[in-house]
């Protein structure tokens, strides 16, 4: 190997970033985006997705402040489908005998009678029911409960108290779902895919091993990047509240405000989570760091070493490793995953 292809090989830190999914995780890297799946028969299933990413089609949208809400956004409606695919798979897999035969008619039935438009349509009103039920759950509820339990002579405070609140329902809610069988796998998956990318990034041959000596908390996590956004919110919605005190009379109008928030807390927040991973040392950026890391332990597992084997195989199929065991197929709905950019967004 030349100087030069040693050089293009060498780890570099934000290239690559990830998502765990059902019984598989999803790397983003230099050559694309990469599922690895662990199929019902034991074997790994390996694609990798030719996609690109916005900042690729038009570069202002890779601009700093800019690129935190836009990638923020693809990264979800990627990491969506990257998810329903999962499942579709896995539980296609652990179906046997006629049920197989019955969801395949099913499937044929619905692809000649209603064709892709009907599952477009259905993610599509999965994805929106998704959001209105986290507004509600993270948003909404917090302020309202917030205006119930608090005195109005304390509305100044409104806007803490809320997050406070936020806060807590957003462990709890993190917590529950970590006691379900499922989701505690998918932790797994997360642990692995975090294990993966820390040896990655540290330079090291990507070994079970070697992985399993990894650290799984790691500071682009999505689990950091929302949590952060959580505190964001609590500072700017208190800045607000002290300058305009009338927004806090009503609960639909502090509702408004936290959400008109939403593009400017996800730009500061995708900056910091940016800055943040190439400045581990830092104690500045340890501390502010130390809550979302700390809500990883809920949202990682350890994984053992068959989960560790899907990490690698994923992000060895996202650097371009070992490709020609891999399926490579086209991506129509243009993700992010190219280039460098593939690596900013969040770790989900």
């Amino acid at each position: 190997m030349n100087q030069e292809e040693l050089k293009k090989d060498e780890p570099k830190i934000g290239a690559v970033g990830g998502e765990a999914l059902m019984e598989g995780i999803m790397m983003r890297g230099p050559k694309g985006a990469a599922m690895a799946l662990r199929l019902a028969d034991g074997s790994i299933e390996t694609t990798v997705k030719k996609v690109t990413s916005p900042a690729d089609k038009h570069k202002w949208l890779g601009w700093p402040l800019i690129r935190g809400p836009v990638n923020f956004v693809w990264s979800m409606i990627f990491g969506y489908k990257c998810m329903a695919e999962s499942t579709e798979k896995v539980a296609a897999g652990a179906m046997e005998g006629e049920e197989a035969v019955a969801e395949s008619k099913l499937d044929k039935w619905l692809e000649e009678h209603w064709g892709p438009k009907m599952i477009t349509a259905i993610t599509l009103i999965g994805g929106v029911l998704g959001i209105c039920i986290a507004l509600g759950l993270f948003v909404w509820a917090p302020t309202a409960l917030t205006k119930w339990l608090v005195p109005e002579s304390l509305s100044r405070f409104y806007a803490l108290i809320g997050g406070l609140i936020r806060v807590a329902i957003f462990v709890g809610y993190m917590f529950a779902m970590s006691q379900l069988k499922d989701i505690r796998r998918v932790f797994q998956y997360h642990g692995a895919e975090h294990k993966s990318i820390f040896c990655y990034e540290a330079g090291l041959p990507l070994t079970v091993e070697n992985v399993r000596a990894q650290s799984r908390l790691h500071p682009r996590c999505g689990t950091s990047f929302l949590f952060l956004m959580i505190l964001l919110s609590i500072v700017l919605s208190s800045i607000v509240n002290l300058v305009f005190p009338v927004l806090t009379e009503t609960v639909w109008a502090q509702t408004a405000i936290k959400v008109l928030q939403f593009p400017l807390i996800m730009a500061l927040g995708y900056e910091f989570i940016r800055y943040a991973g190439k400045h581990l040392k830092n104690p500045l950026v340890r501390a502010i760091s130390a809550p979302g890391l700390a809500l990883q332990r809920i949202t990682t597992k350890e994984p053992d070493d068959l989960i560790i084997e899907i990490g690698i195989a994923a992000l060895n199929a996202a650097l371009g490793r070992q490709v020609e065991e891999a399926e490579v197929k086209d991506d129509d709905d243009n993700q992010p995953g190219d280039g460098e950019s593939a690596g900013d967004a969040p770790d989900q």
